[in-house]
C-alpha cells in the first residue's frame, strides 16, 4: 500500500483456500447500502417541516397575525355601539386566530399519530360559522329579512351565467329566495361538523388518509360531500349579492366578500393541488420524520399547514381593511356615553362567542312553521308594520335560555305572497 502499512489478511471463510480472503458478496452489501440510501432520500426532502426554522418561521407570521387580529377585535369591543353588526364582525374575525393556530399547532405536531386531523376539524367547522355570519352581517347591513323583502319583493330575476342565475331566468324574488339562501349556509353549518366527527371516527378505525381516493377510504366520500355542501353555500352568497348589490354597495361588500372567499378558498384548494402533487409522486409515498415513517397524506397536510401559517399574517392585513371598526369608533365618539369597562368588553365577547341567534335561525329557516313569515326585529317591526302589506304577529319569537341585552328579540311578520 502507498502509506507503508500492510494489511492483514481477513479471516477465511469456510470453504476457501488458506491465506485468500472471501470475496464479499455484492448484492449483500448492496442491500443495507440502498436502504440507508432510500432513508436518507426520503428523510431529506422532509427536514425542512421538523426543523426549528421552520417552526420559527411559521411561529414569525401567526403570532404578528394574532396580534393583529386580536387588537382589532378589542377594538370592536372596546367601540360596541353597534352590536348586531360587530357580533358577526367579530365572529369573521376570529377566524384568522382559529386557522393560525390550528395550523400551527398541527404543524408542531407533525408525525406518524395525525393529530393533525383533530385539529384540523376545529378549524374546518369555523369556517361554515364564518359562511353563515358573513351572510347574517349582509342581512343586518340591510335592515333584516322584512327590510330586505321590501325592497326586493316581486323583481325580476335577471339571467347572468357570471352568478349562476341563467337558470332562474322568468322567475322574480320571493320570500322562498330569501329562505334558500339562509338554508343553503346553514346547511353547511350542519354538515361540516358531522362530516368532522365522521372523519375523527373513520381516523380512529384507520379508514381514513388524506389524498387517498380509494372507493374503500372515506376521504373520497367526505371529499365529495363537503365540495357539495361549500358549493352550495357560496353559491347562495352569490345569489343574494346578486338581488342585493346595488342595496349593499355603500358597505363595499366585494372587499368583504373576497377575503373571506381567499381565506376558505386558498386552504381547500392548496389542499386539492398537494393531494394531485401526492398521486403524481412528487411527494413520495413513505417519509421519515423523527425516525418514524409517515404517509405522503401526512407530510402534504403539513406542507398545507405551514402555508396557512403564512398566509394569515396577510390575511389579518385584508381583514382589518375590509372590516375596519373605524365607523363605530366615529358613532362612540359623537355620542356621550364612556369607552365601555372591560366587564362589558367580556360580557360582548362572551356574547357574540354565543351560538343561541344561530339555532334560532335554523328554526325559523327550516321549521314549516316559519315558512311564510319573515323575521323583523321588535324595535323596527313598530315602525314598518303599519307601512307593509303583510300582518304583524303579536307573538315575539325570542331566544331560548337567558336573556341577551344585545340580541334583540324578533317577531314574525306574514309575507303577502305565497311560496
Amino acid at each position: 500500500m502507498s502509506n507503508g502499512t500492510r494489511a492483514l489478511p481477513s479471516p477465511a471463510a469456510p470453504g476457501t483456500a488458506p491465506g485468500l480472503a472471501a470475496t464479499p458478496d455484492p448484492a449483500a452489501l448492496a442491500g443495507p447500502a440502498l436502504a440507508a440510501a432510500h432513508n436518507g432520500s426520503q428523510g431529506s426532502g422532509q427536514l425542512f417541516l421538523s426543523t426549528v426554522t421552520a417552526q420559527v418561521v411559521s411561529g414569525f407570521f401567526v403570532w404578528s397575525a394574532l396580534i393583529l387580529t386580536f387588537h382589532q377585535i378589542y377594538m370592536h369591543l372596546r367601540n360596541y355601539t353597534v352590536p348586531k353588526e360587530q357580533r358577526y364582525i367579530i365572529r369573521i374575525l376570529f377566524i384568522v386566530p382559529v386557522y393560525a393556530f390550528d395550523s400551527w399547532l398541527s404543524l408542531l405536531l407533525l408525525g406518524s399519530h395525525q393529530y393533525y386531523v383533530y385539529f384540523d376539524s376545529v378549524r374546518d367547522c369555523y369556517e361554515a360559522f364564518v359562511i353563515y355570519s358573513f351572510l347574517s352581517l349582509c342581512f343586518e347591513y340591510l335592515g333584516g329579512e322584512s327590510t330586505i323583502m321590501t325592497e326586493i319583493r316581486g323583481k325580476p330575476i335577471a339571467s347572468s351565467c357570471l352568478y349562476g342565475t341563467c337558470c332562474l331566468q322568468g322567475m322574480s324574488y320571493s320570500i322562498g329566495f330569501l329562505r334558500f339562501c339562509k338554508q343553503a349556509t346553514l346547511q353547511f353549518c350542519i354538515v361540516k361538523p358531522l362530516m368532522a366527527i365522521i372523519t375523527i371516527i373513520l381516523q380512529a378505525f384507520g379508514k381514513y388518509h388524506d389524498g387517498d381516493f380509494n372507493v374503500h377510504s372515506g376521504y373520497l366520500y367526505i371529499t365529495i360531500i363537503y365540495n357539495f355542501s361549500v358549493s352550495l353555500a357560496l353559491y347562495a352568497l352569490f345569489l343574494f349579492y346578486f338581488a342585493t348589490m346595488d342595496l349593499l354597495r355603500p358597505f363595499k361588500p366585494v372587499l368583504k366578500f373576497i377575503t373571506i372567499k381567499a381565506v376558505i378558498f386558498l386552504s381547500f384548494w392548496q389542499g386539492t393541488l398537494l393531494a394531485i402533487l401526492e398521486k403524481c409522486g412528487v411527494i413520495p409515498e413513505v417519509q421519515i420524520i423523527d425516525g418514524k415513517e409517515v404517509g405522503a397524506g401526512t407530510v402534504s397536510a403539513g406542507y398545507q399547514n405551514f402555508i396557512i401559517c403564512i398566509e394569515m399574517f396577510f390575511a389579518s392585513i385584508a381583514l382589518r381593511y375590509a372590516f375596519t371598526c373605524q365607523v363605530y369608533i366615529e358613532k362612540k365618539e359623537n355620542s356621550t356615553a364612556n369607552l365601555a369597562p372591560m366587564q362589558s368588553i367580556s360580557s360582548g365577547l362572551k356574547e357574540t362567542m354565543s351560538p343561541q341567534d344561530i339555532v334560532q335561525d335554523a328554526i325559523h329557516n327550516f321549521s314549516p312553521t316559519y315558512q311564510q313569515y319573515t323575521q323583523q326585529s321588535m324595535q323596527d317591526a313598530e315602525h314598518k308594520a303599519p307601512r307593509e302589506n303583510g300582518h304583524v304577529v303579536t307573538k315575539a319569537e325570542g331566544l331560548s335560555g337567558r336573556k341577551s341585552k344585545n340580541i334583540e328579540k324578533r317577531v314574525l311578520i306574514l309575507s303577502d305572497e305565497e311560496l
